[in-house]
Parts: structure tokens; sequence; C-alpha cells
């Protein structure tokens, strides 16, 4: 079979391969990057719905971006990539707060009884912390760890926290109960860990609201700002998409890869019958996958390891809110809104968001909005498997049930994403380990971005790894192991910006 050489392969077009191919692409490399889907992007490309691009489910680019990839971003976008303010609610006890959450509004519209409970709660963390560090020396040091996500939170944030807003999110995210679920996974979705640093949170988006220093296009402090482009997130991979193409990347779009010999070279086959070599193949495809496709096959443990790594799925649903009035003078909307999240067990919907309010686009409808409700389920599932009417329907009750305007539907689109949320089991770590000691193994294939690396990472994260991973290419464009190893070891303290 003929083949035609690139000096990199890439397996996937989303944030991690694409900027990937244009870092490598402008450092002089030959670079190939294979996508199954018709188009870039995967979670987070945009599309456009009834005049309105949107994106898969609720976006952002967080402030915490590295100066490095933030400089990239603006010579791509320019003027485009916009900041913006934060304009997010959640639904606490029955009363819709702001979010992030605001110490004053806490303390002014939360029952007594429940600043009670929490206040008595970070007492109770404190003294148990500081008990601790009077018996061991230092804190926590001789201690076992917390043997659950749901331990790891009580201990830290206290009972009512985590009963009120972790414990109902987390079986809706990820579709089991706190005590089934990793520690690990409090420790890389959940920033504000502890009384302090949640304390001390608070405290900067306070001081932030009364804060006007800060010039135009700059970024205020965590919490209260982010980056989004004008014409959704989508934006960010098309342009990258773009930049590389014109430094001479190939980007095509529906191939399956069928095969993934790896050697020196490396071969790629795809299941129209074409075939690629090259010396280090890049896979960003979820890591579970990544076994069933390489040759030589791994030993059948390996392949039991793989399937025991769990992912979430997502059904999206998009309404589209048209007034039957709508306001003079200013654009129609559904709610003056970005995010609206829904932690309580008595919905499946986790958070409904309008895209175009993230943004300011003279490009956007003005007699229109589109809305976004996300709802996590398993394939196959009842709610995987609804109906488009069904699926409003769930939504509209989420609406009523929440006391949120209703919705003036003229259409509803469903999308269906078949993994979007690592699940990390208790155990996870020995499967994960497992797979990545098999991977680790391997000649000429090494694993990227968040499916690559089973991992909850922001787009920022994944473009840092994108520009860790071109650094560490040699010149005869295989990955320097000490090199790639350092890197990928320091991309286990990312934490998820939320």
């Amino acid at each position: 079979m003929t083949s035609e050489r690139y000096d990199l392969v890439v397996v996937g077009a989303g944030p991690a391969g694409l900027a990937t191919a244009l870092l490598a692409a402008r450092a002089g490399r030959t670079v190939l990057v294979l996508e199954r889907e018709d188009r870039s992007g995967g979670m987070a490309a945009s599309e456009r719905i009834d005049g309105v691009r949107v994106d898969r489910g609720s976006h952002r680019l967080h402030p915490a971006t590295p100066p490095t990839v933030l400089a990239l971003l603006r010579e791509l976008l320019g003027d485009d990539l916009q900041v913006r303010p934060r304009r997010g609610r959640v639904h606490l006890h029955g009363r819709w707060l702001h979010f992030p959450l605001r110490p004053v509004e806490l303390a002014r519209r939360m029952p007594a009884g429940w600043l009670a409970r929490v206040a008595r709660d970070a007492v109770g963390v404190g003294l148990s912390a500081a008990v601790a560090a009077a018996t061991t020396g230092r804190s926590g040091s001789g201690r076992p760890g917390p043997q659950s996500y749901a331990e790891a939170l009580t201990n830290s944030l206290g009972p009512t926290a985590y009963g009120e807003l972790y414990r109902p999110y987390a079986e809706k995210l990820w579709g089991v109960p706190g005590e089934e679920i990793d520690p690990e996974q409090a420790r890389v979705r959940v920033s504000a860990d502890s009384v302090p640093k949640v304390a001390a949170r608070l405290l900067r988006t306070s001081l932030a609201r009364v804060s006007t220093r800060r010039r135009a296009g700059e970024p205020g402090p965590r919490g209260t700002t982010f980056y989004y482009p004008r014409r959704g997130f989508g934006q960010i991979v098309e342009a990258l998409e773009t930049a590389a193409r014109e430094c001479g990347a190939q980007i095509l779009h529906g191939v399956q890869v069928s095969a993934i010999r790896d050697g020196d070279p490396v071969l790629v086959d795809a299941a129209d019958g074409r075939r690629w070599q090259t010396p280090t193949v890049l896979s960003t495809i979820p890591v579970a996958a990544l076994p069933r496709l390489v040759t030589p096959s791994p030993a059948p443990e390996v392949l039991e390891h793989a399937r025991s790594l769990r992912s979430r799925a997502m059904v999206l649903v998009y309404l589209t809110h048209r007034p039957e009035q709508p306001p003079a003078g200013r654009p129609a909307r559904w709610t003056p809104f970005d995010a609206h999240y829904l932690p309580a067990r008595r919905t499946p919907v986790s958070r409904i968001s309008e895209p175009a309010n993230y943004r300011e686009s003279a490009a956007d409808p003005a007699d229109r909005s589109v809305v976004c409700a996300e709802i996590p389920c398993e394939v196959g599932d009842e709610l995987w498997s609804s109906s488009d009417e069904q699926l409003q329907a769930l939504v509209e009750q989420a609406l009523r049930d929440h006391d949120l305007p209703p919705i003036r539907t003229s259409s509803v689109s469903v999308r269906r994403l078949s993994a979007v949320y690592p699940v990390y089991l208790r155990g996870y770590g020995a499967h994960l380990d497992a797979v990545e000691a098999w991977a680790r193994g391997l000649v000429g294939v090494t694993t990227l971005g968040r499916g690559g690396l089973f991992a909850h990472d922001n787009t920022h994260h994944a473009l840092v790894m994108a520009q860790a991973v071109v650094d560490c290419l040699g010149p005869d464009g295989r990955l320097e192991p000490q090199r790639w190893a350092t890197a990928r070891e320091g991309f286990r303290s990312h934490v998820v910006e939320d």
C-alpha cells in the first residue's frame, strides 16, 4: 500500500490537536490532522441555529489562561476576543444567587439557620485541621486521606455546603453518588476546596465589584470576568484551523482511523484504505479508545482496564426564543444572565445558558435568541433516547420548578454528545495507570489533550499541552522522552476553572 509521509500526524481536530498542528507547522514541520467528524472543534465547536451562533454547551476562556496562550489567541482573534463580565446564577436553597457567590448577598438572602449551619461547619473544619496539625506536626501528615469525593468535600467544606450543592450536582453530572467517586474528582473540579479558599475567593470577588481600576480590555479579578470570542467559542478552533492551513498543515475531515501500526515509522490506516506514515502520532481521541486501534494489540488486561474508564454523555436542547413583541431599541433576550446553574435533583437539567449573552455581536439577530439546556446522561438511556418534544417538555418543567421565565419557543434543536465528562469512579486510577503504562511503551504514539489524558481540563489547558508537546519534538520529529515526561507531570496539577 502506498503512503504519504509527514513529520507529525495528529488524530483529532479539537483545540489541542489544531493548536499542535499550527505550532508544529510554524516550526517548519509537515503536519497532517485526521478528524472523524465533518468539521473541527469537537466540544469546543460552534454552529448556527436559527441564525444565532451557539456553542456545544456553556464555554468560557478563563482569565487564568497563561500569557503565552493568550498572546497566541489575541494574535489570531484580535479585537474579536472580548473581555466579558460574568452574569451567572445558581439556584440554592430555593433562591437564585449570583454565581460566583457574593458574601453580602449570601448574608442578606439565605436563611439564618442555613448560615448558622455553614458557620458551625466552618468552625468544625478548622478545629479538625488544627487537631490534625497538633497531632502529627504538620497538617494532615500521617493520616489516611479521604476515600471519596463525598468525604473529601465534607471534610474540607462541611456537610451543609457539600450536601446542598456538591452532592446533588455530583449525582447529576456523573451519574453516581459522591461516595462512589474518587477524591481526585474533588481536587480537579473544585478549586475552592476549603473554607479558607472559599472565604478568600468571596472576598476577592466582593472587592472586585467595587474597584474601578481596570482598563478596558483587561480581565478583572478571578470570578468576575472571562474571555469570549465575538462569534462564539468555536471561533477559537476556527481561527486555529485557518492559521494552521495557512502554514501548510493538512486537515482532513470525515476520516475514520481504523488502525495505528506502532513502529519506526508509525503507519496510520483509514477505513477507506488510505495510509500515512510518520515518526510521531499524537492522539487526542479518548484514551480508552486508543488500545483498540493500535497494533501490535495490547495484552487483554490492558483492553479490560481501558473498558473500565467511563465517560458521561450529554444531550443539548436548544430552544429558540421569539418574543411576540421584541423590546424596542434592544435585542430580544430570554434573560440578562449568561448561565443558570441547577444543582437540585428535581430536574436532570444541570445548566441553562444563553449564548448571545456571552458576547457583544452585531451579527446576532435582534428578534430572537437561542437558549441551551444541558442534560447529562448515559448513551442509550431514557434521556438520551427521548424525542425532541419530550426534551422540550422536560426543560420547560425545569423552568417552572426554578421560577425561571417561560421561553416562547419557535423551534427545538437537539444535539447528543457521547463523551463529555470523564467519570472518576473510585479505583479509576489503577485502570488509567495501566493504560498509560502501556501507552508509554509505544515507539511513536503518545496521547494528548483532554480526551487523550482522561482529564477534566479547560480549553486553555489543552492549548498549554499543545505548546508543550511541540517544544518537546526533537530535530528528527520524535518526542524527547524526558522532556515530555516532565511536561506531562506538570499537567497533573491542572484544576478546572469555573
